[in-house]
Formats: structure tokens, C-alpha cells, sequence
């Protein structure tokens, strides 16, 4: 098993360091091939996420790349809805009713739409111009709220659909702090959704440490090789593998 971990942490690296597509949107999934239980592979994602985003974090906001007040608008939605939605799954699992059919699929809907978002990725800078004001405020946090109910339940959509957010509601903001405060809401994110399936038992850390000791050279070999395979072939083909496994997900196939 350590072996196809390894493997499946090297493939999602690669993947990652090719594209720059979050992990979740990949991981979750192919811990769910590999058969993880749903649930597990969510939790445990989640942990793996928050180790992974550490340093980038860290590293974004030394360098200046974190616009915190937008970070903490993102958060007032989103840590509020991920702990809702890690209370509800404990409700269901406290009565005896196994959640993972649910996870599986609120996974689906997130891997769709995070597929539609980088379908959409090259035209988001050319949306509608910010709300400002208490309106532009709120409708941040709203968004936050569903990025971070999306997460808690499936690990999938904190970088991406966080991305799209700020390049909206926040055109302001240059590229290199798009990512930055994006990485920092979804560092954080990640936590406070991880602790709360590790609560739940749906983390397995022996799982973890192979996937970091495979991704790690991963993600080296596919940022090597970006630029090679032009965006206008990965971007429509990253989101049509989304897409499918979306489909799957959502309809229970892949997952049984």
C-alpha cells in the first residue's frame, strides 16, 4: 500500500507543479481510487493539505503577497460554515448513519465545479467589476461561507474557488497576492476543517506521510516540466478529468 501511496502522491505533485491545480481537487479523489473510505480520504486530505500549504503560506506573507483583510473577510464565511458542516456530519455519525455517501457526494458537486472555474479561469479577471462597500463586504463572506462548507465536506475547492473569488469580487489585487491570500485562507481553512474530521476519527495519518514524501519530488518534476505543455491543452484538460470524476462522484458510481 505504501508503494501506490507513494505513487499517487508523486502523480498528484506532478500534477500540482504542472498545472497548479490544488491538491484537494486531485488528491481526494484518487485516495478514493485507491480505496480509502470517502470519508477518510477527505480528513485525511485535509491534513495533508494544511502541511502542504505551511510553508507557501508562511513564505507569501513574510514576502508581503497576503492581503489579510480580505483574508479575514474570506474566513468570517468560511470557518463559521466548515465547522457547521463538520457538526452536521458528527450529528449523523453520532446517530448511527454513515456519512460517506454524502461526502461523496458534495465531492462531485465541488470537483464540478471547480472544473467550470478553470474552464473559466482565463476570463475571471474580465468579469464584473467588484461591489464595493458593506454589499461587496458581504457578498465576500457569503462566498467564503460556501467555499467553506464545500471544504469541510469534501476537501475540494479552497485554492481553486477561492482563487476565482478574490479574481472577481477583488480585481484589485495583483497576481502574486491573489495567490498569497488565497493560499493563507485555505492554510487556515484547511486546519480548522482537519482538526475537525481528525475529532470525527476520518484521518489516517499513516496515509499522510507517504503522500508529503511523494509529492514533495512531484511537484519538482512538474514545475520542471511547465511551459512545456502549452495551457491552452492542460487547462481544458484538466477540467474535463474534473468533470468526469465530478459526474461519477455525484452519481456514487466511482465511489462503489
Amino acid at each position: 500500500m505504501d508503494a501506490v501511496l507513494l505513487s499517487t502522491g508523486f502523480l498528484v505533485g506532478a500534477m500540482v507543479g504542472l498545472t497548479g491545480v490544488g491538491g484537494g481537487a486531485l488528491m481526494t479523489p484518487a485516495l478514493v481510487l485507491c480505496g480509502v473510505p470517502p470519508a477518510t480520504a477527505v480528513g485525511t486530505d485535509l491534513v495533508y493539505a494544511a502541511v502542504t500549504k505551511s510553508a507557501g503560506a508562511v513564505l507569501h506573507h513574510v514576502k508581503g503577497n497576503v492581503c489579510w483583510p480580505v483574508v479575514r473577510l474570506m474566513a468570517i464565511g468560511s470557518l463559521p460554515a466548515a465547522v457547521t458542516a463538520i457538526w452536521f456530519l458528527g450529528w449523523l455519525q453520532e446517530r448511527g448513519f454513515d456519512y460517506s455517501p454524502f461526502v461523496t457526494t458534495v465531492l462531485g458537486i465541488a470537483l464540478l465545479l471547480t472544473s467550470v472555474v478553470i474552464f473559466l479561469g482565463p476570463w475571471l479577471r474580465r468579469a464584473e467589476q467588484p461591489t464595493r462597500g458593506v454589499s461587496g463586504r458581504w457578498s465576500t463572506a457569503a462566498a467564503g461561507a460556501l467555499i467553506g462548507a464545500l471544504v469541510a465536506a469534501s476537501s475540494v475547492g479552497a485554492g481553486a474557488l477561492g482563487a476565482a473569488l478574490l479574481l472577481v469580487r477583488h480585481r484589485s489585487l495583483p497576481a502574486i497576492r491573489v495567490v498569497g491570500t488565497d493560499l493563507a485562507h485555505a492554510l487556515m481553512l484547511a486546519v480548522v476543517a482537519g482538526i475537525g474530521h481528525w475529532q470525527l476519527g476520518a484521518v489516517d495519518v499513516g496515509i499522510v506521510w507517504p503522500l508529503l514524501t511523494g509529492s514533495l519530488p512531484g511537484v519538482l518534476v512538474g514545475a520542471r516540466l511547465a511551459g512545456s505543455i502549452p495551457e491552452s491543452v492542460l487547462r481544458p484538460a484538466m477540467a474535463v478529468l474534473l468533470m468526469l470524476l465530478g459526474v461519477g462522484f455525484s452519481l456514487g458510481g466511482v465511489a462503489n
